[in-house]
Formats: structure tokens, sequence, C-alpha cells
């Protein structure tokens, strides 16, 4: 099997930091000790709540990739990324393919690989909104989050509590939120197959995103996908190992003649 080793950057979703990745990068480097891990924030988010997040998710890539530069990380990386954080990743391949080695993208969607209601499923979003404007409650936000994008999770009490201390120390302002939403809903994928080395992964019980939009993804552009049967939308929370697992197969599967 190929080692995973070199530059990985973890791209998180829609007003979530880097600190929500929670044990899945231990995880990560257990299973991959060769691997060099970058956790990155977009702007808005996390130790960049104080910027205003892009209005398209052009944008928001060449913001990550200037990050990833000041830190001194130079040539191909692979990306790991989540929701629309797997739309950044798609982006990156797109605009600068030569910088990009591989990509895992999970549970992400665009326009045209999805209805409004498929990429957006809206009695879910419709309640974190509501929350988000209406409601200063950080605990009863993060606790509705939690409990509709994972499934799995057997603690989510303490986590919940975690992630309110998250928005208290370094919150993403409601703006921001919109803003995000909106570069999110307005982003439709390349017309040319953007690489050839990525791995798509899904839930079957995602409640944010359906599932069919990873679906439609991988027949577009013949990349290869597997499919959690009971994980929710926070699939790095949920079951991390199987993410690792798949990883494994997948370049053992490359590997092959």
């Amino acid at each position: 099997m190929m080692p995973v080793q070199g530059d990985w950057v973890f791209l998180r979703g829609l007003v979530r930091q880097h600190k929500h990745w929670e044990q899945f990068p231990e995880l990560f480097a257990e299973g991959f000790p060769q691997a060099r891990i970058h956790l990155l924030d977009l702007p808005g988010n996390g130790a960049l709540c104080d910027r205003p997040s892009p209005l398209t998710i052009r944008e928001m890539m060449e913001a990550a990739r200037r990050l990833l530069k000041a830190r001194g990380v130079g040539g191909p990386v692979n990306l790991l990324a989540i929701s629309l954080g797997g739309m950044v990743a798609l982006e990156w391949m797109h605009r600068h393919r030569q910088e990009v080695t591989s990509a895992v993208i999970i549970n992400s969607s665009m326009r045209d690989v999805g209805t409004v209601l498929d990429r957006l499923q809206p009695e879910n979003y419709l309640a974190i909104l509501k929350q988000a404007l209406l409601n200063r409650d950080l605990l009863s936000r993060e606790k509705l989050i939690l409990d509709i994008s994972s499934n799995l999770y057997p603690h989510k009490a303490q986590l919940s509590h975690k992630w309110a201390q998250y928005a208290r120390t370094h919150p993403t302002s409601t703006k921001n939120a919109l803003r995000q939403l909106v570069a999110a809903a307005r982003y439709r994928a390349p017309r040319r197959r953007p690489h050839d080395r990525v791995l798509l992964l899904n839930s079957a019980h995602d409640r944010l995103v359906n599932p069919v939009c990873t679906q439609r993804l991988a027949r577009r552009w013949a990349w290869p996908v597997a499919t959690h049967a009971t994980a929710g939308h926070d699939l790095p929370l949920d079951d991390g190992r199987w993410i690792i697992r798949q990883i494994e197969h997948w370049l053992q599967a490359s590997s092959q003649p």
C-alpha cells in the first residue's frame, strides 16, 4: 500500500472552525504517522473570526492558500475537507491543480449536483438559522447543531458545552454566517474534472445534505465513493476510524497495477 505522507490540509464547513475536528486529527496522525497535518480556519471562523467571510468559494480558497503559504508550507498538498470545506477543496483543485496531490471530500454539495432542497435540507437548516438569528443562548444553539449533525457521538451533552465555549471565545457573527451560506448556495462545480485522485465519502443518514449529491458527483467524474450506513453529516466526529479505513482501502486499490 502507498504510504499516506506529505502535507495534509484539513478544511471544515459552514460556521465551523478547526477545533470542531475534535479527536479526528489525532486519529489521522495515529493511522498515518508520516503525514503532516495543517488545520486551517476559513475567514470569519475560529482564529479568523474577526475577518469578513468572503461571498464566494473562490475567495475562501485563495484565503486558505495565502494562510498556508504564510505558515511556510510549500509544494503540493493533500486536502481533506467536509461540507463547505469540500467546495473550497474542489475550487482549489480546479484553479491550482498542480498544488494538489489528492483530496478526500466528505458530505459536500454544489448547485449542479443537487437541488436547493437536496443541498440544504430545509427543516434542519431553518431550525439552525432560527437559533442563530433569534436565540442568543450559545449552549442551546450548539446542542441543536450537534443533535442534527451527529448520529453516533455518545457524549453530546459534554461536547455541546465545549462547542459553546468555542463560540464564546471565537464567535462567528450572524453576518459572516449568512455570507458563508450565500457563498455555498451560489457555488457551482467546475465544468471539467478538476483532479484524478479524489475520494468521496458520504453518510447515508446525513440530515443536513442529501447524500445523493455525493453520488451524483461520483458519477459525473468517475471518482470512487464510499457511504457510511449510519453516520450523520459530521462523519469525522461520528466515525473517524471509518474514514481512515476508507483512505487505506482507496490507496491500496490505486496502487494496484
